[in-house]
């Protein structure tokens, strides 16, 4: 039999896992919203699916069921986990060798600065955390009814090529926000396909956090970059008195430390971007146009 992966969202982080193993796979398929990019996927060697997370095609359900690998990177709303709630039959039946769900970190909610690893209880503050967890623990509910193998991973607050300080930098948007004792993980796109290429080798319902080295204040990042380009930094401005969206405030509500401990010594995995400083380096000498 061989090998087919289907990708229920091809966005930034997904896409970079299919660059990663498209030589695993004799085809390759993923949904999108549009129809503009779904072209743009047939063009790059993807097969091109519509979903609007409400109604499943009868092409989308019968290629699904081809798969033998299948990978999520759809976010939940409030009827829960859309692949679930229009594919769960199709799933069921055809049992894939490997299931993925790219989830988030925010999940664990705020533990004021302490470090937490996947066995850390989840305590979600936000409405869009809270439905994570939901759908993290359909999916798991799923693994259990069906032996089909669900790995979940919760990324931290995803960077790279075309995403990231020296961005913010160019479009005139770069802040150095202070709250005392605020620190967030990252991870580099790269490492998020390369962490979920490990696992995928080795396919057993298991929760595993995708995030680098060094849990940070976000004023960090901003002022090393700013070292990087040879400009001076923006001006520190206190948490209290910036103007943020809701949703921007609401990141700096949750304060953790994320522990990597388990996709290092269970999968194997060397982080290739472990801080942001050897990322921004990195990025610096190849991500030009965002210098």
């Amino acid at each position: 039999m061989t090998d087919r992966l289907f990708v229920f969202g091809v966005g930034y982080s997904s896409r970079a896992l299919i660059d990663a193993v498209r030589e695993q796979f004799d085809w390759i398929g993923g949904t999108t919203r549009s129809a503009d990019k779904a072209e743009k996927l047939r063009e790059a060697g993807i097969a091109p699916f519509l979903f609007d997370g409400e109604t499943a095609s009868a092409d989308l359900l019968t290629a699904l069921a081809e798969a033998t690998h299948v990978l999520v990177s759809i976010a939940p709303d409030e009827s829960g986990d859309p692949v679930l709630n229009t594919c769960r039959a199709t799933l069921a039946s055809s049992r894939p060798k490997w299931i993925g769900y790219l989830s988030t970190v925010g999940v664990y909610g705020d533990h004021d600065g302490a470090w937490v690893d996947e066995e850390t209880a989840c305590k979600p503050v936000s409405k869009r955390s809270v439905q994570r967890v939901e759908a993290e623990t359909a999916w798991l509910d799923f693994a259990k009814a069906t032996g089909a193998p669900v790995q979940i991973f919760r990324l931290s607050g995803i960077y790279g090529p075309g995403r990231n300080a020296f961005e913010n930098f160019r479009k005139g948007r770069a802040r150095r926000l202070v709250k005392p004792g605020q620190v967030f993980n990252r991870i580099h796109v790269e490492d998020i396909a390369g962490a979920v290429k490990a696992a995928m080798g080795r396919p057993q319902t298991r929760v595993y956090n995708v995030t680098d080295d060094e849990p940070a204040p976000p004023q960090d990042v901003v002022a090393f970059a700013a070292e990087l380009l040879g400009v001076a930094p923006p001006p520190e401005i206190p948490f209290e008195t910036a103007d943020l969206t809701p949703m921007a405030r609401s990141f700096y509500g949750e304060n953790k430390r994320v522990s990597n401990a388990r996709v290092k010594s269970e999968l194997g995995y060397s982080f290739r971007y472990p801080d942001y400083r050897t990322a921004l380096r990195a990025l610096q000498e190849t991500d030009v146009q965002d210098t």
